[in-house]
């Protein structure tokens, strides 16, 4: 008799003795059938034409939604991890620029012990300390350039002609000396010392770092025009390395301009002006590179101008025949509490003045 598991006509033939069917320890449950890389279609899906009788089950439809849900943020949190950490920490991260050291200037008025000669401009030129002085670029004159222990030959050779370049652009260019042109200036500079090479031109004030007067030279357009001699100039440069990534050029130049009245067309009307000027410049190797210098220091003294002459914009020369005859510097406390800002000023020598033609 078959037992409560067998067909009723008992064990088919062929199969192991005893009834031990081989698939009888599976269990076909609902995680089996899920598991299944083949599901067969309904009879619903079967009528359609040609409709094959199973259809693949990949793996990612087989897995519960949660778990699709938690590996997607999980994708999603290590991107943005990712993202973060290459930001901080990329190898190829640009360094920050360094900063510009500001410009600390000074500007000095030198006072005429008595009347400015006036006279034509090439006749006191010829009659004045400026008669063998260079003319215009030609007066500034390079050194002998040779290598340092940080910076080659022709390094130190481009230094000294930046710094020649700034000299010229900033005390002979006539667009300059007369105020109508500022931008020559700017292009040769540093750009960290934009801002306040911006706001001296702009804003100018005498608190020795947004002298107009420390960066440039040049004349109030109202008051005073260049006669047509060209300016005469001589000084000298010099260059040290001032660190292993830094060349510090010093200029010591004097300037002479010949200046008359603005609106004045008179052959006879020319004054001298004089500007001692003493630059120093920084150059690292940015600044080589791109033909362009850091002002760190400026010192002019500049004359005939009278004490009280606010020089902070424009140096104001005293012209022909003029005198500051009474002027002088500003009293001063020193027991007043606040900042100090008197006057400084000085006094013209005689002979720097052109003598009277014969």
């Amino acid at each position: 008799m078959a037992g409560p598991g067998d067909p009723p006509e008992g064990t088919p033939e062929g199969v192991p003795g005893g009834g031990d069917d081989e698939l009888r320890s599976v269990v076909f449950d609902e995680s089996f059938v899920r598991a299944a890389r083949l599901q067969e279609f309904s009879a619903q899906e079967r009528m359609g034409d040609h409709a094959p009788a199973v259809r693949s089950r990949h793996a990612w439809s087989r897995s519960s939604p949660s778990r699709q849900a938690v590996v997607l943020v999980a994708l999603i949190a290590f991107a943005f991890a990712a993202a973060v950490y290459m930001g901080i920490q990329h190898p190829y991260q640009q360094p920050p620029q360094p900063v510009a050291e500001p410009l600390r200037s000074t500007v000095v008025p030198l006072a005429p012990t008595g009347p400015v000669p006036g006279g034509q401009a090439a006749d006191l030129l010829r009659h004045s300390p400026a008669a063998e002085y260079g003319v215009g670029a030609d007066g500034v004159t390079l050194p002998g350039a040779g290598r340092t222990e940080n910076f080659s030959e022709s390094q130190v050779m481009s230094a000294l002609t930046t710094a020649k370049d700034y000299l010229v652009a900033s005390g002979m260019d006539r667009a300059v000396l007369s105020g109508d042109d500022t931008k020559r200036v700017r292009l040769l500079l540093d750009p960290g010392q934009f801002d306040q090479y911006d706001r001296s031109l702009s804003r100018p004030a005498s608190d020795g770092r947004h002298l107009a007067t420390g960066w440039l030279i040049r004349f109030d357009p109202a008051r005073v025009a260049l006669a047509d001699e060209p300016v005469r100039v001589r000084g000298t440069l010099d260059v040290v390395e001032r660190t292993s990534g830094t060349l510090e050029v010093t200029a010591d130049h004097t300037y002479v301009y010949a200046v008359r009245a603005a609106g004045e067309k008179g052959a006879d009307d020319a004054s001298l002006f004089t500007v001692r000027r003493e630059v120093r410049f920084h150059l690292d190797r940015e600044d080589l590179r791109d033909h362009r210098v850091a002002l760190v220091h400026s010192a002019v003294r500049a004359g005939p101008q009278a004490c009280a002459a606010d020089t902070s914009g424009y140096l104001r020369p005293l012209l022909a025949g003029q005198s500051a005859k009474g002027d002088g510097p500003a009293a001063t406390d020193p027991y007043a509490s606040g900042p100090a800002d008197a006057a400084v000023c000085g006094v013209l020598a005689p002979d720097a003045q052109p003598s009277p033609p014969e």
